[in-house]
């Protein structure tokens, strides 16, 4: 199967990056995007690039557009007299945006509903890790399960209606870097507690892949995990207790409502 990815930035790069690496013999890949150094770099993985977006997406059975969402209407209504709707799907990883938005700037006169779903994976991608979220805003079951069976190779895929999906992208999309800020303030504990940052980090990522790894068998639950660990007395369950008197339940819930907003 043939992919466009139009748009090689922090998410079409990584969404490219991802296909070449851990999807290579499934799918052929071309990359488009205005400036060269970003396509030098996944030609050298095995894509095809250009900086000819209608180029690129000619000959694609599935188009992933990448770009900013102020740019996505530029974008869509530049390639949409190259495409073929009877056989061509579009996918469009943009925020902020609507699927009746993007029908509108897809229209033709004379040609049939385009094939339309929305992406919306995090960064994760590259590294085959991602949670994306997919919205068929107008695709049959079939095309759904083929632009879902593209991201499946990076990382779990979840379709879900259009409404769900600002509150699934503050808890997964931004999530990244909600861990990250987490991640970065273990450490800058750790080294308070006598570690270098470089060796805090290595443990608190191992540590955080553990608790993944505990929360991905069927049945889990984290307050059960908790329980595993907090003797009564004991220096865990004082930890946590610090930590919640501080607000970070409280702050992990507002950041979410916020990035909905």
């Amino acid at each position: 199967m043939k992919i466009a990815v139009i748009g090689a930035g922090a998410m079409g790069g990584a969404v490219a990056s991802g296909l070449l690496n851990y999807a290579k013999d499934k799918y052929s890949l071309t990359v488009s995007n205005p400036s060269a150094r970003p396509l030098e770099i996944l030609s050298a993985e095995g894509a095809t690039v250009t900086n000819n977006n209608v180029e690129a997406a000619r000959d694609a059975e599935i188009v992933i557009v990448a770009v900013k969402p102020w740019i996505v209407e530029t974008v869509l209504t530049e390639i949409k007299d190259s495409l073929d709707y009877s056989r061509q799907t579009v996918v469009v990883i943009a925020a902020g945006l609507t699927g009746l938005q993007m029908m509108e700037w897809l229209r033709k006169d004379g040609a049939d509903e385009p094939s339309l779903l929305i992406a919306m994976p995090n960064t994760a991608v590259s590294v085959a890790q991602s949670m994306t979220f997919i919205v068929p805003v107008h695709a049959s079951q079939s095309v759904t399960a083929d632009v879902t069976g593209v991201f499946d190779f990076l990382g779990e895929t979840m379709v879900i209606d259009e409404a769900h999906l600002p509150a699934a992208t503050a808890l997964a999309s931004c999530g990244i870097a909600y861990a990250m800020r987490y991640v970065r303030a273990a450490v800058e504990g750790g080294v308070e507690l006598g570690f270098k940052a470089a060796v805090a980090q290595k443990m608190v990522v191992q540590t955080l892949r553990g608790a993944a790894a505990l929360l991905s068998i069927d049945g889990a639950h984290p307050e059960s995990e908790i329980d595993k660990v907090t003797t009564p007395g004991g220096i865990t369950i004082r930890g946590l207790n610090e930590m919640e008197h501080a607000g970070f339940t409280s702050a992990v819930i507002r950041g979410l409502k916020a990035s909905v907003k």
